[in-house]
């Protein structure tokens, strides 16, 4: 009773304590093999978490707030990213920032600074974010995926045919994919598939930005206004709530601060790993944002107040028809791995628990092994397979009644950003550093929060009315293209 007590204690705790072998130069001070990350390493890390399908709204994003507030609101989260990045590296050690005790993951620091009550908030945030992923995933695919069908369709035609295409069947295959990829056990099986997708990512945002210059080149124009779209385009209200609706989605373009202390676990010592990850983060914060600037600028000046939701989807470019399919292909590729990598931490943890509060159920914990000719064979776990399978099918049916990528996106940015990004490493910073209440710095901390809160309130707001707006002319399960 004492031990499933203590392991039901322990789940949401993945850390491991040892004691390192004397004098080993092979194992580091927890018993761990030597970490061998460097500044690069953790950057490319980061730019691959980063870079992703949010860039495909940036051009939307940028139209709403216009020239002026475009890219100042851009610059100003990516300063605020790389800010409370800094104060969160410097919890990844408790104490000591050379030698104390090491957090190996978000949560682990979560608990050594602000205690198990927080964690619990924080599992719960961070996993409703991840199944949220799961399904703005589906929703990108299949609107990539429609998107190759309807340009193929165009060009066939002579852009005579309308080419409507319903997503559903886009989105069951999404689903049917990852049903079989959701199969990989552990996250440490799936590099490969990281690397596919970091490839990808790259090709489809670096064909959005040619062809926004190509757009430019041809029409000899920047487009766009100071201002954003302008009123008669869409009416007051809708200008308010596109605008807050905007913020979601760079906040959705800029989130990685959930695995960044994961990352920092990479990084070699010395120097202290806080060092090295404010490095890491100054370097792919402003790489990552001179990329975003340049896709979000680009696609508004070719594009003004009719950019896009989606750059790559929205049919501002009809030719060349075979780029277009390839960068739609690269998208969907992209989103086949992204939806495992987010989506396993949270297979992980259901797994972990409900085998610590049902330790003797065979259903839950017994493996079968299944012979596979010339490869080791599979161990099938039944509670794994089917608990799986039935969290890809809800995320599907979700994305069939939802299928609304830029609302979707903004939500889920707006959902994610305060808390993860800002709430959380503020206050384990101040617990951590011991800063005392009222002084200048706690303040100047918590006015930061303050007005970060304001934002992803805004931003939320903006989503959810997007989504009320849409579902107004949406049938589900219909053909709405």
């Amino acid at each position: 009773m004492g031990e499933h007590a203590t392991t039901k204690n322990q789940v949401f705790n993945l850390s491991i304590d040892m004691n390192p072998p004397a004098g080993s130069k092979c194992f580091d001070d927890d018993g761990r093999l030597k970490r061998t990350g460097t500044v690069w390493t953790a950057s490319a890390h980061i730019i691959t978490a980063v870079i992703g399908s949010g860039v495909l709204s940036l051009a939307f994003a940028t139209a709403q707030l216009g020239w002026i507030a475009g890219p100042t609101v851009m610059f100003l989260f990516s300063f605020v990213t790389y800010y409370t990045s800094t104060l969160l590296s410097d919890c990844y050690r408790s104490g000591d920032p050379d030698n104390g005790k090491r957090n190996y993951t978000y949560m682990d620091a979560v608990r050594s600074n602000l205690g198990e009550a927080k964690v619990k908030i924080c599992g719960i945030i961070q996993y409703l974010n991840l199944f949220g992923v799961g399904v703005g995933y589906t929703i990108a695919s299949s609107i990539s995926m429609r998107a190759i069908k309807k340009s193929n369709c165009f060009h066939k035609s002579g852009g005579k045919n309308p080419c409507h295409f319903n997503s559903n069947p886009y989105m069951i295959a999404f689903g049917a994919v990852e049903i079989i990829f959701s199969q990989i056990p552990d996250f440490d099986q799936l590099w490969w598939l990281s690397i596919v997708a970091a490839v990808m990512s790259f090709t489809y945002s670096s064909v959005g930005l040619a062809l926004g210059i190509a757009k430019v080149v041809e029409t000899g124009q920047f487009r766009g206004s100071l201002t954003g779209i302008s009123i008669g385009t869409v009416t007051q209200t809708q200008k308010i709530w596109r605008s807050f609706q905007a913020l979601g989605d760079i906040a959705f373009a800029y989130s990685y601060s959930i695995i960044l202390i994961e990352i920092q676990d990479t990084v070699r010592s010395p120097p202290s790993e806080s060092k090295t990850m404010r490095k890491a983060t100054f370097i792919s914060v402003a790489v990552t944002t001179l990329f975003y600037m340049l896709c979000g600028c680009m696609g508004y000046a070719a594009f003004g107040d009719l950019a896009p939701g989606n750059l790559l989807t929205g049919f501002g470019f009809y030719n060349p028809y075979w780029l277009l399919d390839i960068a739609n292909a690269a998208i969907v590729i992209h989103l086949v791995g992204a939806y495992q990598v987010y989506c396993q931490p949270l297979f992980a943890f259901v797994e972990k628990y409900a085998a610590a509060r049902f330790p003797d159920s065979d259903f839950i914990t017994k493996d079968i092994k299944v012979p596979i000719p010339g490869f080791k064979p599979y161990k099938l776990n039944l509670f794994r397979a089917i608990w799986r399978t039935i969290f890809v099918i809800i995320t599907t049916i979700i994305s069939m009644l939802l299928p609304f990528f830029n609302d979707v996106a903004a939500l889920l940015g707006a959902l994610g950003f305060w808390p993860l990004t800002v709430y959380f490493p503020v206050e384990m910073y101040i617990a951590q550093k011991k800063i005392p209440k009222w002084s200048t710095r706690w303040l100047c901390l918590q006015i930061l929060s303050g007005a970060c809160l304001i934002i992803t309130i805004a931003a939320a707001a903006g989503s959810i009315a997007g989504v009320v707006h849409d579902l107004k002319v949406y049938k589900p399960f219909g053909t709405n293209d």
